[in-house]
C-alpha cells in the first residue's frame, strides 16, 4: 500500500504516518495540491491519498481528474463536525476520518482500499488448474495473457501472479485500455514532456515508468489502436519507452500482463490486432473459465461476499437458505463473479429473519436469476427485445442523470439485441464512446448485453 498524505493534518501528521507505516504502508508527504501533483507526475504513485480537510478537496479531485490520475481520496480533519465531513464527501472524498487519528479506523480504511481485489476464492477444479499454472509461471519474467469473459476475475489472477513473483515488493500498476480515449492513452502509458501537447503543463511519468521494477497490467489490450500497438511492441522488445515529446529513450524493467475478454487470434484475422504483438504477449496464456463452468465456486464466492458485505454494512451474518443456494446454482451468470458479487450485496441488504432467502437474491423485478442470466425460456432475441422495451418505460423521476444515462444506453443496446453499431446510431454517439461507456459499466458490475451474433462489425466492440 502506497499512501500519499497531503497537508500538515494540524500537528497530527507524525501520528498518522506512524499508524499507517506500522500497518505496512509506504508514506510520502506533500504540503499542498501542487506538491502532491508533482509527486504523482514523477511516477512515485499512490494507492490512496489522505488529504487535510483544510485543503480544497474539490479542487484536489478536479486537478487529479484533469490529469487523468485515478486515486481514491480520504479527507481528514481535527473537527468532528458532521457538516465538514459531508462537505468533503460531496466534494468527492471516499471517506472522512476525524483527527486525532484512530488506529482501528485508519486500518479499516486501508484494508478496504488495499486488498479487496486481491483475494482468490475458489473451490472448483477448473479454477484450481488456472491458479496452479499462474503460481508456477509467476516466478519467471515471461509476459502473460489472461483471457476470459468480463467479470471472471482476470485482474485478481494478475495480482496473484504479481504477489507470487520476485517483483512482489515493487509496484503493481493497472491501466484499462478501453476506458481511456486513444488520444490520451499513449501519454498515460509512456508519459509526456512539458509542452508536448495542449494541456501538458508539466512532465508526466507514464505507467511504464511508474511500474519500473514491478508489474504492468494492460487491461482489455484489444481496445488499443494499431499505431499504439506498434509502440507497445517496441517497448516490450527493447525494454525502452519514449515519452510523448521526449528526445531520448527511457529504460524500464517491468513484467507485462495483458487481459482480454475477446479472442485475440480472431482479432488478428480481422486486422485489428497485430500478430507480432500477440506472440510477444502470449508467452503464457491463462484462460479463466466463466462462473457457469465452475459451479463449485458459486456457493463458495456467495458465502464470501455475504460475510464481507454483512461486515462492511454493520449487519449480522446470515447463511444462505437451501432454496437460495439452488437458485444461485441454476443461474447462468452472464456477468460472472462481478454479477454474483452485486447480487450478494443486494441480498445482504434485503435479507430478513435469520437467513438469506431466495426473495433477497432474485433481481429487483422479481424474476428468477436463471431468467436474468439468460435461461432458455428468456434467451431468444424477441424475448430480449420485449424485456428491453418494458424496461424503457420505467419511471425516471428520482434517479440521477448518470443513472438515467446508463439505463438509456443499456436499454437501447438491449432493444438493438446487442448490436453496438445500431445502438450508437440511435443514441447519437460514436461507437468508441459507446464501447468506453460499456467497459465502464462492466467494471462497475452492471450486466452488459453481449454483442449480437449476427452483427458484422468492421471494428471490435465491447
Amino acid at each position: 500500500m502506497r499512501l500519499l498524505i497531503v497537508g500538515s493534518l494540524k500537528g497530527q501528521l507524525n501520528a498518522a504516518t506512524k499508524i499507517v507505516m506500522d500497518r505496512g504502508a509506504s508514506v510520502t508527504h506533500a504540503l499542498d495540491i501542487e506538491q502532491a501533483l508533482k509527486v504523482l507526475r514523477a511516477g512515485k504513485g499512490a494507492d490512496l491519498l489522505m488529504a487535510d480537510v483544510v485543503i480544497d478537496i474539490g479542487e484536489l479531485i478536479a486537478r487529479l481528474e484533469q490529469e487523468h490520475i485515478v486515486i481514491p481520496v480520504v479527507a481528514c480533519g481535527v473537527d468532528a463536525d458532521a457538516r465538514t465531513a459531508v462537505a468533503a464527501i460531496h466534494a468527492g472524498a471516499k471517506e472522512y476520518i476525524p483527527l486525532p487519528p484512530d488506529p482501528d479506523m485508519i486500518a479499516a480504511v486501508l484494508a478496504a482500499v488495499a486488498d479487496d481485489r486481491c483475494e482468490l476464492i475458489f473451490r472448483d477444479e477448473a479454477m484450481a488448474r488456472v491458479v496452479e499454472l499462474a503460481t508456477r509461471v509467476a516466478v519467471s519474467n515471461a509476459s502473460i495473457l489472461i483471457t476470459g469473459e468480463s467479470g471472471t476475475g482476470k485482474e485478481v489472477i494478475a495480482r496473484h501472479v504479481h504477489r507470487r513473483s520476485p517483483r512482489a515488493a515493487k509496484p503493481f500498476i493497472s491501466i484499462n485500455c478501453a476506458a481511456i480515449p486513444d488520444a490520451l492513452l499513449e501519454s498515460e502509458l509512456f508519459g509526456h514532456e512539458k509542452g508536448a501537447f495542449t494541456g501538458a503543463v508539466a512532465r508526466r511519468v507514464g505507467k511504464f515508468e511508474e511500474a519500473d521494477g514491478g508489474t504492468l497490467l494492460l487491461d482489455e489490450i484489444s481496445e488499443m489502436d494499431a499505431r499504439l500497438q506498434a509502440k507497445l511492441l517496441r517497448a516490450l522488445q527493447e525494454r525502452v519507452i519514449d515519452r510523448v515529446g521526449g528526445t531520448r529513450p527511457v529504460a524500464v524493467d517491468i513484467r507485462v500482463i495483458a487481459t482480454s475478454n475477446r479472442n485475440l487470434a480472431e482479432e488478428v484475422r480481422k486486422g485489428t490486432f497485430r500478430e507480432d504483438l500477440l506472440y510477444r504477449l502470449n508467452v503464457v496464456n491463462l484462460k479463466v473459465p466463466p462462473l457457469r463452468e465452475r459451479p463449485a465456486d458459486i456457493i463458495e464466492l456467495a458465502n464470501h461476499f455475504a460475510r464481507r458485505f454483512a461486515q462492511s454494512n454493520g449487519l449480522p451474518e446470515r447463511p444462505l437458505s437451501a432454496e437460495a443456494r439452488r437458485e444461485l446454482l441454476a443461474a447462468r451468470w452472464p456477468g460472472n463473479v462481478r454479477e454474483l458479487e452485486n447480487t450478494m450485496h443486494r441480498a445482504v441488504l434485503l435479507a430478513v429473519d435469520g437467513e438469506i432467502g431466495v426473495d433477497a437474491i432474485r433481481n429487483p423485478e422479481g424474476g428468477r436469476l436463471g431468467a436474468q442470466g439468460g435461461g432458455a425460456a428468456n434467451s431468444g432475441p424477441a424475448a430480449q427485445a420485449a424485456m428491453a422495451a418494458e424496461a424503457a418505460t420505467r419511471v425516471l423521476v428520482g434517479q440521477t442523470v448518470e443513472a438515467v444515462e446508463r439505463q438509456l444506453i443499456l436499454d437501447t443496446l438491449g432493444h438493438c439485441l446487442g448490436n453496438r453499431t445500431h445502438a450508437a446510431n440511435i443514441l447519437g454517439i460514436s461507437i468508441r464512446t459507446l464501447r468506453n461507456k460499456l467497459a465502464q459499466y462492466g467494471h462497475e458490475g452492471y450486466a452488459v448485453p453481449p454483442p449480437y451474433q449476427g452483427e458484422q462489425r468492421a471494428a471490435p466492440g465491447f
